[in-house]
């Protein structure tokens, strides 16, 4: 099912907001390193801090770059 690395994606911050910027350029890291999957909103620990609002664009940042396996890791 699935192969390779397949990393939970660190979620950045600054000044009490999401990283956009930053977190594009992880994207762009794991992408050009070979990772195969990406766990937006993983198990890095910022899971349940981030709102609704916040776990959408993670996801919605992930998608947008089309390349690799999205996996979502839903936390209740």
């Amino acid at each position: 099912m699935f192969k390779g690395s397949n990393v939970a994606l660190v979620t950045p911050f600054k000044n009490n907001k999401l990283d956009e910027d930053t977190y594009i350029k992880l994207i762009h890291f794991h992408i050009e390193n070979g990772t195969n999957g990406l766990v937006p909103a993983g198990t890095t620990g910022e899971s349940p801090t981030l709102s609704h609002q916040e776990h959408e664009k993670v996801i919605e940042l992930c998608v947008k770059e089309d390349i690799i396996i999205i996996i979502y890791n839903v936390i209740t």
